[in-house]
């Protein structure tokens, strides 16, 4: 398997610009993915070298297209579980819009012992421009032996699902709209919440032994300072703490041990860099994600927003990068283009799947996928090497038009593993910044902060004394400057 080329170019797939490959998961001797937006679930035997692959027709005709973009996948016993959306049959029309009155979300179930696939559960509310919440996460229920399926994605029948892994019947426990979750002790945490509004505005836990539901409000940044649209990318457990990745930093806590969800900033340039569409895996102990620098665009500008949704999913603040958590350092071992979609461990290797596209929106379909999708393969070790060289680069009229929304700090650059870290100011006029030091410690601590007067021009700012993460403010609102961060 490692000898193959796994390389896909766009091909058939009516859908809003570019899928991926997503669901990258090894278990017992096969591998299994979905390529989106061709619809395409790849199971490959990694010893044998055989390869099946299934065009989900068991949900309607042919043509499909979609699959899974949210990576929605669990594994019990022999059986791989996959799960999202799927076109069957694709009506595309030559105004750019797809029809949506054939699109499932739906609940797979492929036995690695008979190499066979199964259709689980399936639905749809067979409207022309309207679908059933996307299944954007499955979570096992060891107690219960039952699946958990998270829905935010969609326009009708959002939640927590409750379903049996036997009989396929499916229950609504909650109504609230949740793309991810991840399994603490004896509980179950899920995100609430929609991505494409507000982000993440409170967690649900699940006792999973006595079946009742408690709420938590996320908490403080531990900068101190405000954040906003912390969209919900992956989650992940660790510590006996959730972890939830989010656009903008990273929420851990676990209240149930009596810590609060506690915000630290990462990344956090207001624009859609975020840790979405990808998946979150453990990894000698920590968790292993991705922040993605173009996974959701506006292809053409709306005047209606006075362009604004163009700006904030186009500007490129920075590559893609693989980020390695194990509080309470927080360190890049990886950088890429797009985008990130998929990663997995598999015989010492890391297998990162990525996209040189991303999804776009409504009246933006084509007939054809529009990305060019691989598997990377990287060598576990990368975790313990030194850091790859990676630069940022932001225009500071994002986060100055963020302070008309009482926010405004941005940044979160992790320095661990880098000797020579600076940053470069371009300003129009005088300036103070402050600069925010802390780490992801557990349970959460406190930053320390500095002050620097910054002239007009050209400042740079040595950030080799400073260690973990840093976060910084400028005190006046900055319309026609940028900085530039160098981590080498």
């Amino acid at each position: 398997m490692l000898l193959r080329n796994y390389r896909f170019p766009g091909r058939y797939g009516p859908e809003w610009g570019s899928g991926g490959i997503f669901g990258l998961r090894y278990h017992n001797g096969t591998l299994y993915f979905t390529l989106a937006f061709e619809a395409e679930a790849h199971f490959i035997d990694v010893k044998g070298g055989e390869e099946k692959t299934y065009d989900f027709t068991l949900l309607g005709e042919a043509p499909t297209s979609g699959g899974d973009t949210y990576n929605a996948v669990e594994t019990v016993d022999g059986f791989i579980y996959f799960g999202g959306w799927v076109h069957a049959p694709a009506v595309y029309r030559e105004d750019r819009r797809i029809l949506f009155n054939n699109k499932y979300s739906h609940v797979h179930v492929y036995d690695t012992e008979e190499g066979s696939v199964k259709l689980l559960w399936k639905d749809s509310i067979h409207h022309e421009t309207d679908w059933a919440g996307e299944v954007s996460d499955i979570i096992y229920d060891p107690y219960g032996d039952r699946l958990l399926l998270a829905r935010e994605d969609g326009h009708a029948n959002l939640g927590v699902y409750s379903l049996d892994r036997r009989s396929g019947r499916a229950e609504a426990l909650i109504r609230e709209p949740s793309p991810k979750g991840t399994r603490v002790h004896d509980t179950a945490f899920f995100g609430i919440g929609n991505n494409f509004t507000g982000g993440l505005r409170e967690f649900r836990a699940l006792d999973l032994i006595s079946g009742r539901w408690e709420a938590f409000k996320p908490g403080k940044s531990v900068d101190g300072r405000p954040y906003i649209r912390p969209e919900l990318g992956a989650m992940a457990s660790a510590y006996n703490r959730a972890f939830a990745f989010v656009r903008g930093g990273i929420f851990a806590g676990n209240p149930f041990m009596g810590e609060e969800f506690s915000f630290y900033r990462l990344f956090d340039f207001y624009t859609f860099y975020a840790p979405f569409r990808v998946n979150a895996i453990n990894v000698g102990g920590g968790i292993l994600t991705a922040f993605n620098a173009h996974h959701d665009a506006v292809y053409r500008p709306n005047s209606g927003d006075s362009g604004i949704g163009w700006t904030s999913t186009n500007t490129m603040a920075g590559p893609s990068v693989l980020v390695y958590t194990a509080p309470p350092v927080v360190k890049i071992v990886g950088a890429f283009g797009a985008r990130v979609t998929s990663i997995e461990k598999m015989n010492g290797k890391l297998l990162v799947a990525t996209n040189s596209a991303p999804n776009t929106g409504a009246t933006e379909a084509t007939p054809f996928d529009t990305g060019n999708r691989d598997i990377v393969l990287l060598d576990e070790k990368v975790l313990q090497e030194r850091p790859p060289a990676v630069s940022f680069s932001l225009p500071l009229a994002l986060p100055s038009m963020a302070k008309e929304l009482k926010a405004g700090t941005f940044g979160g650059f992790p320095l661990d593993g880098y000797r020579e870290p600076r940053a470069l100011f371009y300003l129009s006029g005088d300036n103070r910044l402050t600069v925010y030091e802390y780490d992801l410690s557990l349970p959460a601590g406190e930053a320390t902060a500095e002050t620097f007067e910054l002239r007009a021009g050209k400042n740079i700012l040595d950030l080799s004394s400073f260690s973990g993460i840093v976060s910084f403010e400028l005190e006046k609102p900055e319309k026609r400057g940028k900085i530039r961060v160098e981590l080498r």
